[in-house]
């Protein structure tokens, strides 16, 4: 089943616009200095308001975070009442089991290696995080980025690792891909 994250949502506007639009999950971007970084109290004010709105409540809310404390994220998972954490940075799967919310790991996949071999080891990846209980998501590998680059990968990497994996997808998504 195909379902939609729209993330870097910082307005009860874009968050309606998103809901009207079919999304599953609204991301809310707690990186400090990115582009699209909200506060936790702006983000609660938010959700409590779509939340409020009939037909939206089974909306599933996410922050994401990337290489940040553990008492941070459980905090703003509080405030915010969120539903997942989306972790995009070097987080370990033993930190994963310590956030109070279902967990999506963000996998980075890099363009210059080999399709097979790269098939194998991100297959092993999301094996790992699948087996600890979290959601893997598939995202295209960017030096200078923790997550939403906004760029496509090969997909058919992704293709052969959703024959045998429930993962998310991300990076270049639009309505004609």
């Amino acid at each position: 089943m195909t379902k939609l994250k729209m993330c870097g949502i910082r307005d009860p506007d874009n968050a309606i616009v998103a809901a009207e639009s079919g999304a599953d999950f609204l991301g809310f971007v707690f990186v400090p200095e990115t582009r699209r970084y909200i506060n936790p109290d702006q983000a609660k004010e938010i959700i409590k308001t779509i939340r409020q709105i009939p037909g939206f409540n089974a909306l599933e809310m996410v922050g994401l975070f990337a290489n940040q404390s553990l008492t941070e994220i459980n905090q703003i998972i509080k405030v915010c009442d969120l539903d997942y954490v989306q972790l995009c940075g070097q987080e370990s799967l033993h930190y994963c089991e310590q956030v109070n919310a279902n967990v999506i790991k963000q996998i980075k996949i890099k363009t210059d290696f080999e399709f097979n071999w790269l098939v194998e080891t991100i297959s092993k990846e999301v094996e790992l995080v699948k087996d600890a209980g979290h959601i893997a998501m598939l995202d295209r590998y960017d030096p200078n980025a923790l997550g939403g680059t906004g760029h496509t990968f090969n997909w058919e990497i992704a293709k052969r690792i959703a024959n045998s994996y429930n993962i998310m997808l991300a990076g270049g998504l639009n309505p004609g891909n």
